[in-house]
């Protein structure tokens, strides 16, 4: 076939079509047709060009592929994978063989392809490729190299491209800058700003906002002010892009107010700027401020998105604001919002710390995808309302359904274990760690030691301390303190807490766990020394205040408060109740008052602590019948917890009180944590 002249095949094959397409009553009706077809050199030409490219293809192609070769190149084939070559890909396959030409937009297009489908082995086989053509030393394509293997998060990669080429541009830098701080290496993206610089590269927007990103993201103050300095310097100042970053970064570094003078300044927002400072006003506890900005953002025509929601949805989880949380609830679904990504999984958060455990599990099952982080916020849910069983669950269903749990997962599923007293299960899940190649953080172990000493094993969790493989902390001998002053064993507490105070003397609440512990073996004079040693390391108790929300307002009372405009009816209110709850078998737990005084006066400081004023005040201003929820800054107090159970049961009411350690339900004279707390 190689010996015949294309030419004469050609005129043959011309001939055949003519006799085969054309039909014979044409060419005799309409002579012009056959003049057409006989002296019409360019359409004769073309055809013959056709004939040549598909000759020369089944020549030099195998004819097992040779059929590919006529194939149009588009996205859908560009990193189709090779048939019988060593390049990989067919396209470099053909381009290898010459039956196509090497091109610098195929290159270019074939880079992008691999950039939007994360597709790193087949963009280092076009790099390749690349290297070994005329293209070797093209800017244009080594920039698209470049952006590629950072994309995919290949930066060691990215970094040799990047000193091997023979010529940079702005875009070469301001890749290699964005890659690094897309990939949360943000040292590595400043420091190469001022070499750009020294090489009479101007940055342009995106260099700007990728640094600025660099810098929000280890919250550093100083060098975004420098940044933002250099954005004036060079006139980027304005740019939407340029400004959101800075909006982003000043707000990620607590700076609220720079923040909002260049909000204020642009203009032109988009959803970045919006959605920066509402999450920095969230951040700082400044919920009022964030809402009122989310209701301006949607009257100048911005729609919210997940990220906001997100936002918002943190910080009514912080402060327990269930009646905001149901309002942002109720806006996502008017908005069309579907429960998916950071906001689904806010949404659950926001339901289980604020108290609606029943709320989050119902938004955890209509999520549209469970991942590990919906369980692991689910399983932190359970493990606060002190279900146990349904957390245990709820980790065997996931291991069933192939969701890989993570440290994460681990110490929720242990913490509901510890919680519900379900020691041989958190035994199980410990040991279980080893098998996902999950190595057991200061955390973990901490947890196993609450679990051993809640149960009363105090030994146990001693032994467990001094025998772990890694070096004990003051958290880990803490947790000790605590199970010790549970299960009143004076010994074990003052042991447990001389390590704390060698391994740190300042750290918090447990010089108040030793000091309990004395008081209640009537040890007043250790008491008084424990007190002493406070006092001389500036350590001060934190005060305890609990609050209440009623119509989107927060109520707070701290012990003995007289600063709240319904003072008098909220005492009377309480003396009434503590009447009742003393009728039916309520004592006052004096043990938990470390003072050296009488009894009538120990009675007496009890009888007004924040939990107990706060429960009066929203008695006074909640329907009948409705659940109470308190919030309180530290561990609820042992006494506050008895008469809360009795309030429950005279009231018919269902009482939640979240303290720092988890959440309490008393219903009908009981706890939902079986006092075990």
């Amino acid at each position: 076939m190689g010996g015949h002249d294309p030419n004469q095949i050609f005129l043959h094959g011309y001939q055949s079509i003519t006799t085969k397409y054309v039909p014979h009553f044409l060419t005799l009706h309409f002579p012009f047709i056959q003049h057409i077809l006989t002296f019409n050199l360019p359409f004769i030409s073309a055809i013959a060009g056709i004939f040549r490219t598909l000759w020369h293809s089944a020549i030099q192609a195998p004819l097992s592929d040779s059929y590919t070769s006529t194939w149009l190149i588009d996205d859908s084939n560009l990193l189709a994978p090779s048939l019988n070559f060593k390049t990989g890909l067919h396209v470099l396959d053909l381009i290898h063989r010459g039956s196509l030409e090497p091109d610098r937009t195929l290159y270019n297009n074939m880079l992008k392809r691999c950039t939007k489908l994360g597709k790193l082995k087949e963009g280092k086989l076009v790099y390749s490729h690349i290297t070994g053509s005329k293209f070797k030393d093209d800017v244009f394509l080594l920039n698209s190299v470049l952006f590629m293997l950072a994309s995919c998060g290949s930066l060691e990669d990215a970094r040799r491209v990047f000193e091997e080429m023979p010529c940079k541009d702005m875009v070469t830098w301001t890749s290699m800058i964005t890659g690094y701080a897309q990939n949360e290496l943000a040292f590595d993206a400043l420091v190469l700003f001022p070499p750009m610089l020294h090489d009479g590269v101007k940055p342009n927007e995106f260099t700007f906002s990728s640094l600025v990103k660099a810098c929000g993201s280890i919250a550093s103050y100083n060098d975004g002010r420098q940044i933002h300095a250099c954005c004036w310097k060079h006139g980027w100042h304005g740019n939407v892009f340029v400004g959101s970053s800075l909006v982003d970064m000043y707000a990620k570094c607590g700076y609220l107010r720079e923040a909002q003078l260049v909000f204020d300044e642009l203009g032109c927002k988009n959803e970045v700027s919006w959605n920066g400072l509402i999450a920095g006003y969230a951040r700082k506890g400044e919920e009022e401020e964030a809402l009122r900005l989310f209701v301006r953002m949607q009257r100048e025509g911005y729609r919210p998105t997940e990220f906001t929601y997100s936002a918002l949805l943190c910080s009514t989880s912080s402060t327990g604001s269930l009646e905001q949380g149901r309002w942002l609830h109720a806006h996502m679904m008017k908005c069309g919002r579907k429960l998916v990504g950071y906001a689904g999984n806010a949404l659950l958060n926001m339901y289980a710390k604020s108290g609606s455990i029943q709320d989050a599990k119902k938004v955890f099952d209509r999520l549209l995808k469970v991942d590990v982080v919906s369980c692991n916020s689910m399983l932190i849910g359970y493990a606060q309302h002190g279900l146990g069983k349904e957390a245990v669950q709820l980790f065997e269903k996931m291991i069933k359904v192939g969701i890989e749990p993570n440290d994460i997962t681990f110490l929720s599923v242990l913490t509901a274990c510890s919680r519900a007293r379900l020691l041989d299960e958190g035994k199980h899940y410990f040991g279980l760690m080893r098998k996902y190649n999950v190595e057991p953080k200061v955390s973990h172990y901490t947890t196993i030691v609450d679990l051993l000493g809640r149960a009363g094993l105090l030994d146990q969790a001693k032994n467990f301390i001094e025998e772990m493989p890694i070096e004990s902390t003051a958290a880990i001998w803490s947790s000790l303190v605590g199970a010790s002053k549970m299960h009143k064993n004076m010994e074990m507490g003052a042991y447990a807490a001389q390590r704390v105070f060698e391994l740190d003397p300042s750290y918090p609440g447990t010089h108040t766990l030793l000091a309990n512990i004395y008081a209640s073996a009537g040890r007043w004079e250790d008491v008084a020394k424990v007190r002493k040693m406070m006092k001389d390391s500036g350590l001060k108790k934190e005060p305890a205040c609990s609050w209440v929300e009623i119509e989107n307002s927060v109520h707070i009372f701290v012990s003995n408060d007289t600063a709240h405009p319904q003072k008098d009816k909220i005492y009377k209110m309480w003396e009434k109740l503590n009447q009742k709850i003393k009728e039916i078998g309520y004592v006052p737990d004096t043990s938990h008052v470390l003072l050296f005084v009488d009894q009538e006066a120990k009675e007496l400081n009890l009888q007004y602590h924040s939990e107990k004023l706060a429960l009066a005040f929203a008695l006074l201003n909640t329907p009948p019948g409705s659940t109470i929820r308190i919030m309180k800054n530290i561990r609820v107090c042992g006494d506050c917890h008895s008469a809360m159970k009795y309030v429950s049961s005279v009231l018919k009411r269902e009482i939640v009180v979240r303290d720092t350690n988890r959440f309490h339900h008393f219903c009908d004279g009981f706890c939902s944590c079986g006092d075990y707390w």
